[in-house]
């Protein structure tokens, strides 16, 4: 089916709700977003270089014009492969990548030399890098779409994904430090100059397979045994998967040393499971286990020490980053000091400071572009973060099938989360972290593992807004047939 074949489709509802009718696609909408992206890429690049350069190169347009061409081509593949697909989530992420792109072009210009930065090639540096990594990470969500026609087809490998997750997840752990350690944190698997962050994919896995089980065992898990403050809380005898979860999360913290890592899959199952249930209870319950949880290891790592040591140390700094302003919490007053020199307004993208901030590059780029573009700007980048998680939530509720429900609206909340992990981590509201800002940190692990996190949520979009012809196609087929119905057995899931 393109979008040709059924330019106008007037007496057939969407799916998305009952008599709400689909005119077309909306790809065209799409391409236009996306022009407008980049030409907002090309003016943050000439503003760069007028700030840096004291003028504009007239190759200043070449890096948004190379995004530009790569985005366009995952626009050419949604547009056959999934031509009903939401036409804000593209373009939305485009901005962030190519923001991205631009300011670690920006850290490269400033760490260049004066007589050098004008000759400065696009594909030289940190920012070359991204650029490279943005190519893979959109080839890599292109052949998502593909090999994935069906969503509900990776329900099939759900065990098989999520004994994946768990071994990914694993693996930094029990590697020794040097081959795993960046900056305390043991989130890697570094050999010679590569390396990867495996639970970057890991979430993906184990959001497959948390929607799986879920789904299987949704009846279960919503019966309740007694009522209390008017909020129905579950069976004692429930609380095993919540519970083993909550202790591979609290293992995460310990043994990886990163609180939001352990903050992310913890919570992106919780909410997973309040999605399959309904019940508010799931919530309280995940709240009190993982704070309590945390504040134990803080407390342990205060009096024990040990594995609990380096927890307690990031807290410490946490709670008070000026005792120690140049030695152990000087990163964090860094960043600080450079959103609040940001002020409102900023100092305008290539004007500001930066390079003073340790790893701006990565942990702390939200502070690094703060600094320049003020908190209007940032508050704008924070609003398209919020669209993508609105049309993610958006798709998860229209699509027809329980587990698409479950794994749009989980993925959709897990990129919300890790937004929410970082920018708490760099404003001083939580610790610090070692997550990376999805689409604007440099990285190839995050860039790769978040655009096939947008690949499988445009698939389910794409699902949930094509239109049903009455009469014809097998159930629950994308393009055919009624919609599934979802509270009926939970193998209606398994049918790819």
């Amino acid at each position: 089916m393109t979008a040709a074949a059924h330019p106008v489709v007037s007496p057939v509802t969407t799916g998305e709700r009952p008599g709400v009718r689909l005119a077309r696609s909306r790809r065209n909408a799409e391409l236009s977003l996306l022009v407008l992206a980049m030409v907002l890429v090309a003016a943050y690049g000439a503003i760069v270089e007028a700030n840096l350069l004291d003028t504009v190169t007239r190759d200043f347009w070449m890096p948004a014009a190379a995004l530009g061409l790569v985005f366009l081509g995952m626009h050419l593949v949604i547009r056959w492969l999934a031509p009903f697909a939401d036409p804000a989530l593209l373009p939305a992420v485009a901005l962030l990548n190519g923001i991205g792109v631009g300011f670690l072009r920006r850290l490269d210009l400033g760490k260049a030399a004066p007589a050098d930065r004008e000759t400065l090639a696009i594909f030289a540096g940190t920012g070359g890098r991204q650029l490279a990594w943005t190519l893979a990470a959109v080839i890599l969500a292109a052949g998502l779409l593909v090999l994935m026609r069906d969503h509900r087809a990776v329900s099939r490998y759900a065990y098989t994904l999520g004994l994946a997750g768990i071994v990914l997840v694993m693996i930094p752990a029990v590697l020794p430090g040097r081959f795993s350690e960046i900056n305390g944190a043991k989130l890697w698997i570094r050999v010679g100059g590569f390396s990867i962050q495996p639970g970057e994919f890991a979430k993906l896995a184990l959001l497959v397979f948390f929607a799986y089980y879920l789904v299987r065992k949704r009846e279960v898990l919503s019966l309740a045994s007694r009522r209390i403050l008017g909020i129905d809380f579950p069976r004692g005898r429930d609380l095993g998967p919540v519970v083993g979860v909550w202790l591979i999360s609290l293992l995460v913290l310990v043994f990886e040393k990163d609180l939001g890592t352990s903050l992310l899959y913890f919570g992106m199952f919780v909410v997973t499971l309040y999605i399959a249930t309904e019940r508010v209870s799931w919530l309280l319950i995940g709240l009190v286990l993982f704070f309590g949880g945390a504040y134990l290891a803080y407390v342990l790592g205060g009096t024990v020490g040990g594995p609990f040591a380096n927890f307690y140390v990031r807290a410490e700094i946490w709670l008070d980053p000026f005792a120690e302003p140049y030695d152990r919490g000087y990163q964090l007053v860094q960043g600080l000091l450079g959103l609040g020199s940001g002020g409102l307004f900023g100092s305008g993208p290539g004007a500001g400071e930066p390079l003073e901030i340790p790893e701006v590059q990565n942990d702390f780029i939200f502070a690094g572009i703060g600094e320049e573009i003020g908190l209007f700007g940032l508050t704008a980048l924070l609003v398209v973060y919020l669209l993508i998680v609105e049309r993610g939530l958006r798709a998860g509720l229209a699509v027809r099938d329980s587990f698409g429900k479950l794994v749009a609206g989980g993925l959709a909340f897990t990129l919300g989360l890790q937004v929410f992990v970082i920018v708490g981590g760099i404003s001083k509201l939580i610790p610090l972290t070692g997550q990376t800002t999805p689409f604007l940190s440099a990285g190839g692990s995050s860039l790769m593992a978040n655009w096939l996190l947008i690949a499988v949520l445009l698939r389910i979009s794409d699902a949930a807004r094509r239109p049903v012809p009455q009469g014809g196609g097998p159930a629950g087929r994308p393009g055919g047939g009624p919609p599934e119905q979802l509270h009926g057995a939970p193998t209606e899931v398994i049918r790819p």
